[in-house]
């Protein structure tokens, strides 16, 4: 009776109930949809199996995509859309706009014959090609750039009249991320300092704040700035090692040189390897002078603080990265960006009394080798930074962005630091060199967006036609334009009172302690960041030739920490010097330096969930999601691509490793796949339990040494039993309610790594 109630016959209600299904696969493909996708689409929109041949406009940028903001060479602004600076039409054309048949063939006597030389359009394709590469930076070559924008806070008025840092102010930004000393060819993982330099493009001129990510610098004076580079770049008559630091003629240099001490600390520490770009504090390095709106000054060091802490790499995971993926801090921020996990930083200020002394208690603030520790001058947040495009061009944009420390706003002024006061003479010759004109402001990356009248005319690349007669003053033919500035809105130099003193090649006395703050750091470290401290050093002087440069470097260790010098010691198999009669203060530790024992946000973060295709898929869909709801990526690793259970797979055991993934959840106990085989693939060759494929064993394996956050349900947690990995062991998430396991795995993330793992193996 039932069956007669609604009418429908058993069939039908088969049929009726495939139908439900098949709706229900559509819905769930279309939720799917609306999820943010995994980045790295190489397109705007997908491309066909076939090659297109119907005419049509170019493709838009993609959503994440961002370019310089569309002003004239002399300031500006327009109303061209983005779009318009690209190319445009749907046919192909000479340089000249006109159409063209064929870019296949050169234009020849015949099909066999020769090339004739009357074909402009090979000769125009070809020339072109000829001239696409411009010089790359002799330092900086390696590096990535996007776009954003600063919101100031108004909490520095009482200290600079600077406009740009008034609360509530937005100001277009581009930043570009570097390396220091590898080609533009080189790896983003290298053990290095790196570049962290901000253009604003604010309403009273561009201001550039050139920084690193290390607040001390390895010379006092620009004058050793040629010296320092030659060291650290390759050997001259080989031209390698690339990108490193870890040859003789680097550790000659600074061993000698022992004001490099400090940086070279640093360097050697967990901070010469961030694990992203989002995770890097940035420094002004020098000191600066900041002027209010009623004269008076204040010196200051500028800080960038990112809002998902500071984190690096093991050095494991370094290494293993420049082979793996060479790319990987570049494409962490384009794919965080696109994901729309937007990095932001706080712009902060230390502030101290503009003395004639220029010191603050007993610290030099001239000396671009010290730094201040926060304990006793804490940074005050002047302004949040938020990276919101990727480039659209990168040679336009990310190559061709040309930086100054000169490049200054009202309100903003330099010190006598003697190295800032070279970077003020070099940076304009850098730009000369690679862009071959003096107009290089001109590059569209590089327009202000303050009207620019400067008098300056003509030169190679002259993009701006400039109306009148008199590009001079005075002048009445052009109606007295253009004039000076009132003392309200003009740039200030300082009127610093310039010391009366002979000339001489001299450092003063402040300069000369080397190695206080160096011990001051390393007594910042927590035991196992001293650890790391400790491999880097026995690493880079291990790879030296030179049985006197290592011996030599290792005295200097003495003057810092005599542990630090033993363990170093012990490690290449040296007697540890004692140390010499060098006074070395004892500072108190700044446990601001530490990277140790906070939590932190997951913004953008990678999750690997593995799963087994011929296993129980439930929860791999709510891990997935619960992912994505915390703002971060997560990539199914299977033993084949496709979907499995749904799922698109992103990663095959193939592709995987560890060093990808921040974390990793482990949904199943996969069996070897046929293509575990050392011939196929060489990891197949890491041990294995028998029972799981060997590539799941090395990927946990590794992601258990590196300190990863790992979580498991069902037979998963059977997988990770299978290796000794217990849910009483640090960082370690296991359980059958797949929320709480995932729950687990974000608050252990947060602390970036199960940090005693690293003290149980020490």
């Amino acid at each position: 009776m039932a069956e007669k109630s609604d009418g429908l016959t058993g069939a039908a209600k088969s049929m009726t109930s495939k139908a439900a299904q098949a709706a229900g696969k559509v819905a769930d493909k279309a939720e799917k949809l609306m999820e943010p996708p995994v980045p790295g689409a190489p397109g705007s929109e997908p491309p066909s199996l076939e090659e297109p041949t119907e005419p049509r406009e170019p493709l838009p940028p993609k959503p994440d995509q961002g370019a310089p903001d569309r002003r004239t060479p002399t300031g500006a602004d327009t109303d061209v859309p983005a779009e318009a600076m690209g190319q445009q039409g749907a046919y192909l054309t000479t340089a000249q706009g006109a159409r063209l048949r064929d870019t296949d063939h050169s234009l020849k006597a015949g099909p066999r014959g020769p090339t004739l030389l009357q074909d402009h359009h090979l000769r125009e394709k070809v020339m072109h090609f000829d001239h696409e590469r411009i010089p790359e930076r002799v330092v900086h070559a390696r590096g990535a750039g996007a776009h954003g924008v600063f919101e100031g806070y108004g909490a520095a008025d009482d200290l600079c009249r600077a406009a740009f840092l008034g609360k509530g102010v937005e100001t277009p930004v581009f930043v570009r991320f570097s390396t220091v000393l590898g080609s533009r060819g080189s790896a983003d993982t290298v053990r290095d300092t790196r570049g962290f330099a901000t253009k604003f493009y604010t309403a009273e001129g561009t201001f550039d704040l050139v920084g690193n990510n290390m607040p001390v610098f390895f010379i006092q004076d620009g004058i050793k700035f040629p010296d320092i580079v030659h060291a650290a770049k390759p050997h001259p008559d080989r031209e390698i090692p690339q990108a490193q630091s870890a040859h003789d003629t680097f550790w000659d240099f600074v061993s000698l040189h022992t004001e490099a001490q400090h940086h070279t600390m640093w360097n050697m520490s967990d901070r010469g390897i961030p694990r992203s770009y989002r995770t890097m504090e940035g420094f002004g390095v020098h000191t600066f002078r900041l002027v209010n709106a009623e004269g008076a000054t204040t010196l200051v060091k500028f800080h960038w603080k990112p809002r998902l802490g500071v984190h690096s790499l093991t050095w494991e995971e370094a290494q293993m990265l420049n082979g793996i993926d060479p790319d990987f801090h570049r494409r962490d921020l384009y794919d965080a960006i696109e994901a729309g996990a937007f990095p932001q930083w706080e712009l902060g200020i230390q502030a101290f009394p503009d003395t004639p002394e220029q010191t603050f208690e007993g610290i030099d603030l001239l000396d671009p080798t010290k730094f201040v520790p926060e304990e006793i001058a804490p940074v005050q947040p002047i302004g949040l930074m938020t990276l919101n495009a990727n480039p659209t061009n990168f040679f336009a944009e990310s190559e061709q962005v040309a930086f100054h420390v000169g490049h200054l706003p009202p309100g903003i002024d330099v010190t006598d630091d003697p190295l800032l006061q070279a970077r003020l003479f070099s940076y304009l010759d850098t730009q000369l060199n690679r862009f071959g004109s003096a107009n290089f402001g001109q590059i569209p990356i590089n327009r202000p967006h303050a009207p620019v009248n400067d008098m300056l005319r003509d030169g190679y690349m002259q993009q701006g036609v400039h109306a009148g007669a008199a590009p001079y003053r005075p002048n009445s033919l052009d109606g007295g334009c253009p004039f000076h500035a009132g003392t309200d809105t003009a740039f200030l130099d300082v009127p610093v009172q310039v010391p009366a003193a002979s000339k001489v090649r001299e450092a003063p006395a402040s300069f000369a302690d080397h190695f206080s703050q160096a011990r001051l750091f390393w007594r910042s470290m927590t035991t196992v960041e001293q650890e790391h401290i400790v491999r880097a050093y026995t690493f880079e002087l291990g790879k030296c030739y030179e049985q006197a440069v290592k011996e030599r470097q290792l005295r200097a260790l003495a003057a810092i920490d005599a542990d630090l010098c033993a363990q170093v010691a012990l490690g290449l198999g040296l007697p540890a010097p004692a140390p010499d009669a060098t006074e070395v203060l004892d500072m108190d530790p700044s446990p601001a330096l530490s990277q140790v024992g906070r939590s932190w946000p997951l913004d953008g973060r990678t999750v690997g969930i593995v799963v087994d295709a011929d296993g129980d898929l439930e929860g791999v869909d709510a891990a997935r999601r619960a992912v994505l709801a915390a703002g971060m990526v997560p990539l199914v690793i299977a033993a084949r691509g496709g979907e499995v259970g749904g799922t698109t797979v992103q990663r095959t055991f193939l592709t995987a490793r560890s060093v990808e993934y921040d974390a990793v959840l482990v949904a199943g106990a996969p069996a070897p796949a046929p293509d575990a085989m050392p011939l196929r693939d060489a990891k197949s060759g890491a041990d294995s339990t028998g029972a799981l494929d060997p590539r799941v064993v090395l990927l946990l394996s590794e992601a258990w040494r590196h300190a990863k956050a790992i979580g498991a349900w069902g037979a998963g947690r059977e997988a990770l039993g299978a290796l000794g990995i217990e849910a009483d062991q640090p960082g370690v998430a296991l359980g059958d309610d797949v929320d709480a396991v995932v729950a687990d795995l974000f608050e252990a993330m947060g602390l970036h790594r199960a940090w005693e793992r690293f003290m149980v193996e020490a």
